[in-house]
């Protein structure tokens, strides 16, 4: 992608912020001119994908780690061990609400006042509702109705929807603009930098977010919950690796998630991700995982008997670092002197963090690398469970063989290390075959398995499904009395800079803590 999209977000940061309507800009020389809704477009996307200050935070520090795709012994990394930083847990919100909300309502008023055609108005419906879906599946009630509309209509202190009331509207949002959506090319063009205006494929996301959405409901409302997935089935949902939904991020528009990885040398592999993928002998698990560039050598400290100290280091070679029999997998929930007291390694006399696996950063880590936010894959095995729960959709067991073939596939988006043969793929599926007996725990595990660094949708699926079954972490001075979180918490500042609208959110939903429930989520 080769647009200019920092001065495009400074203009709708800046210049949009003084504006206060979409009458003729021409009349008054001082006012700010508009900016084109094709260049906000590109803008939008990108505060979609947001930066590495909430990518680092809400989903890598928080969720990674509470679904065990992560694990880290640093002290920081809350989510690791169900510890509570505010700050950190409110970052969606706090990035979200200022640049991907704000734009998106800017743009949806924009497009009204000029009259665009029904298809670009239905693009930017969709991007709404996955922005919106994202922040009320991690806390809850949100602002919503009132939401990023303090130029427009002067709406200052939003008040927060009630879940309740905003899974239906998002739902009906994505009918409208399923129904809008023909098999043209978008008047969007190339600023649509996800699709390339293909109004085609926008249908599919439609449906395939409505899919998703529909799902969700399906322990408080199973009766909507087949409706609204009969629905999107009917409508047409994503049908190859060709309709993912991610945006592919270059050197002048960087990952987030990669940016995390630049700064930040703790994060290692889960040994429940790790163990999942060696116990089936996947072949995902040296694109995914690698050991670090290099293998520290401990001696003993021969002033301190029993200590041991660093003696040398030497580097890891390429296939040193892809050796799937050297790949391992750091527990949750502990810090360096946890794992010192407990984990020796006679052989080395000492393991270190050095010795485990971290996120491959031969290849996924890139900050040029694409941030993904929904696949065929996932769309393949919600089909199976469709047809396990209600008989839609043909047969489980063959979207369940799509959903793995997919998911694999998807990794060539990260180059060519990631091109996983056809070979292989079967291979695997001989080996572990569909089970209809354990059909959902199986369709989810892999769901899982397929949302690794997606992070957002593997802590919402798993609250909706309860797979993978997860062990949880008992780290000394938690705050869910050992239990993984169910939500993030809200902004600090909104208790001080609205406090009415705050409190009456809290009253609705519940307490302001790790372990409240958003509204789907019921027991």
């Amino acid at each position: 992608m080769k647009k200019s999209i920092y001065i495009l977000m400074f203009a709708l940061l800046s210049v949009g912020a003084c504006d206060d309507g979409f009458e003729d800009l021409n009349v008054n020389p001082t006012k700010p001119t508009q900016v084109d809704a094709s260049n906000k477009l590109t803008a939008v996307m990108k505060f979609i994908s947001s930066e590495r200050y909430d990518n680092w935070r809400a989903a890598m520090i928080y969720q990674s780690t509470m679904m065990q795709h992560v694990a880290t012994t640093a002290g920081y990394w809350s989510g690791d061990k169900y510890t509570w930083n505010k700050g950190y847990a409110s970052s969606l919100l706090d990035r979200y609400y200022e640049n991907a909300i704000k734009s998106i309502e800017d743009l949806t008023f924009q497009l009204e006042e000029e009259e665009a055609p029904e298809e670009m108005k239905a693009i930017v419906k969709i991007l709404r509702v996955f922005a919106y879906s994202r922040l009320t599946d991690l806390y809850g009630d949100v602002p919503y109705s009132e939401a990023g509309k303090a130029v427009i209509e002067g709406i200052f202190l939003p008040k927060y929807d009630a879940q309740s009331e905003i899974y239906p509207d998002l739902l009906n949002e994505l009918e409208e603009a399923s129904a809008a959506l023909g098999t043209g090319v978008s008047e969007f063009g190339s600023a649509d930098v996800i699709y390339n205006g293909d109004q085609a494929k926008w249908k599919k996301l439609a449906n395939s977010l409505m899919l998703r959405l529909g799902l969700r409901l399906i322990k408080v409302d199973p009766t909507a919950s087949q409706a609204w997935v009969t629905k999107a089935i009917d409508g047409g949902v994503m049908t190859s690796n060709e309709d993912i939904f991610y945006l592919q991020h270059d050197a002048d528009n960087k990952n987030g998630i990669g940016e995390v990885f630049t700064a930040d040398g703790n994060p290692r592999m889960s040994d429940t991700f790790i163990n999942l993928l060696k116990d089936a002998n996947d072949p995902r698990l040296t694109v995914l995982a690698s050991l670090p560039a290099q293998k520290i050598i401990f001696k003993e400290d021969p002033e301190n008997p029993g200590l041991f100290i660093e003696d040398y280091r030497e580097d890891r070679t390429v296939e040193e670092r892809l050796d799937p029999d050297a790949q391992r997998g750091l527990s949750n929930g502990q810090d360096l002197p946890m794992l010192q007291e407990q984990d020796v390694d006679l052989d080395n006399l000492f393991s270190n963090l050095n010795d485990y696996s971290e996120p491959n950063r031969l290849l996924i880590t890139s900050e040029t690398a694409p941030m993904i936010f929904q696949t065929y894959a996932e769309v393949e095995f919600m089909l199976a469970e469709a047809n396990v729960r209600w008989g839609l959709a043909g047969d489980a067991e063959t979207h369940y063989n799509n959903g793995v073939t997919a998911a694999m596939k998807q990794l060539s988006l990260y180059g060519e290390g990631g091109i996983i043969a056809d070979a292989a793929i079967a291979d695997y599926l001989a080996a572990n075959p569909y089970d209809a007996g354990n059909a959902l725990e199986q369709i989810n595990t892999q769901y899982w398995a397929a949302t690794f660094l997606n992070e957002y949708e593997s802590f919402s699926n798993w609250r909706r499904t309860g797979f993978p079954t997860l062990t949880p972490v008992n780290y000394p001075g938690n705050v869910t009395n050992g239990t993984i979180p169910r939500r993030l918490t809200y902004s600090e500042s909104e208790q001080s800079n609205n406090p009415d609208n705050y409190a009456a959110a809290i009253a609705a939903q519940g307490p302001d803590v790790l372990t409240t429930r958003v509204w789907w989520d019921v027991e």
